[in-house]
């Protein structure tokens, strides 16, 4: 059993056949779209008012410690932003010798098709990265950049990696659909009405 092959696999297979391609065709509307009041989003700098505005560029990403309970809504463009950076971006650059990756001082984009651009680039630095891991490789600490996590092996990581990406690219893809709701209705379409609950009588 080659587990390399296979730990790439799991998610690239759902990645490049399900995931990304559903991704094409985002806007910009989408990609800033609020779905709800007090969403946490990336935002033009100057213009957040949430506790910390991360980030070198033009754009900053809303956050705050302690995280608050609930947690906000987060949207399309802060959720991509959590992909490249949280979860690609710094650990290409903590395990595959990629730039440092670090929310305070990441150039957020402005726009979806740029955020779409960082994403596959990170996507594809990290899926290269992985599959130069060998058994050893696979099974050595993490070491200090993962903090109290240190002592794990990489192939922890990269199954927490495949978990985090397909959790959040279905997260994306939700909003997508709630958005092209909510625009239809506001375009006088009408709501789709069940006559009874869907499912077995």
């Amino acid at each position: 059993m080659d587990w390399t092959e296979q730990l790439v696999t799991q998610l690239d297979r759902h990645w490049t056949g399900q995931v990304r391609p559903k991704f094409e065709g985002l806007t910009n509307a989408e990609y800033f779209w609020e779905p709800a009041p007090g969403a946490w989003n990336v935002r033009p700098r100057g213009t957040s008012t949430a506790p910390v505005q991360a980030g070198s560029g033009d754009f900053t990403i809303d956050f705050a410690f302690p995280e608050p309970d609930p947690p906000p809504v987060t949207t399309i463009s802060w959720r991509l932003a959590h992909l490249i950076v949280g979860v690609f971006g710094a650990r290409v650059g903590n395990h595959f010798g990629g730039p440092p990756v670090e929310y305070p001082t990441f150039g957020y984009a402005g726009t979806a098709a740029e955020a779409l651009r960082q994403l596959d680039e990170v996507y594809r630095a990290w899926t290269a990265g992985v599959r130069g891991l060998g058994p050893d490789a696979l099974a050595a600490p993490v070491g200090p950049a993962e903090g109290p996590w240190a002592d794990r092996p990489m192939a922890e990581l990269v199954l927490h990696i495949n978990r985090e990406a397909i959790h959040h690219g279905a997260e994306v893809l939700l909003l997508r659909d709630l958005f092209r709701r909510e625009r239809a209705e506001y375009l006088g379409q009408p709501r789709v009405k069940w006559s009874q609950p869907p499912g077995p009588a």
